[in-house]
């Protein structure tokens, strides 16, 4: 329980912080919400919140997925030939170097209103970690083993599921843990320009149009709804990773 004393203790802090500056220099409330008007709004617009957390939850988690299996699978592919990593890797940076921010817009013009493009934006933000992760944990296999299975006749299938995935688990896991926090950014993002998704809103949406009508408390109430769902799916993966890893492997071991 005494190792989640400090984060708990520094959120704490930073709160005190908050409530003290906004004090002390009197900002006004539209610009810089006290931290108890934050938590009053997100009691009293639960009813909204709620629902608008849903469909974010939904899309993020959609783009998550996306982006591990086809990720993992890309990284797969690359990992067979050098030939193959030279011809479509500098292609696979692209999903890191592009402005989400600007391509959002065209991919609802290109699939419409609707949760499909929340999701892609989530996706492209989310998959260049996990295949250069995956990629990099595939080609630091250690070749004594991978001359053993040869040695034994291993159809290249076979080394790829028995030997080569799960030495790079330790790195797969890792993309996986910076993919998930990013998905959350690439929805939230990819909301501002959708608007309406399918039946409901996501948090995206809310903080905009709360900016637009002067509610800075709901504003600030969505934004730390979108970041406790990156710490939860986070957290998540974090939990897979360590019961996965607990047995053998050092960095879960401390």
């Amino acid at each position: 329980m005494w190792r989640y004393a400090p984060p708990i203790v520094v959120f704490a802090v930073a709160l005190v912080a908050w409530h003290a500056y906004a004090t002390i220099t009197g900002a006004p409330a539209y610009l810089l919400p006290k931290p108890l008007a934050v938590l009053r709004s997100l009691i009293a617009n639960r009813d909204q919140l709620l629902p608008s957390l849903g469909w974010t939850a939904l899309a993020a988690l959609g783009g998550f997925a996306s982006s591990a299996v086809v990720g993992v699978f890309i990284a797969v592919l690359l990992s067979t030939s050098t030939l193959l990593r030279r011809a479509f890797y500098p292609y696979t940076v692209f999903f890191q170097t592009v402005p989400i921010i600007a391509i959002a817009p065209m991919l609802v013009i290109l699939m419409g209103f609707g949760i499909l493009p929340v999701v892609v934006c989530a996706f492209i933000v989310s998959v260049f970690p996990v295949i250069a992760n995956t990629l990099i944990g595939l080609l630091s296999t250690d070749p004594a083993l991978i001359d053993l299975f040869r040695l034994y006749g291993a159809r290249p299938v076979a080394a790829m599921w028995k030997l080569r995935l799960p030495s790079a688990l330790p790195e797969i896991l890792i993309g996986l843990r910076i993919a998930a926090g990013l998905a959350v950014i690439g929805t939230v993002v990819a909301e501002f320009f959708v608007g309406e998704i399918v039946r409901g809103e996501g948090l995206g949406v809310r903080i905009v149009s709360a900016t637009k009508q002067g509610e800075p408390d709901l504003a600030f109430a969505a934004v730390l709804l979108a970041s406790l769902l990156g710490l939860t799916m986070f957290g998540t993966v974090n939990l897979a990773s360590h019961l996965a890893l607990r047995r053998w492997h050092a960095s879960e071991q401390r």
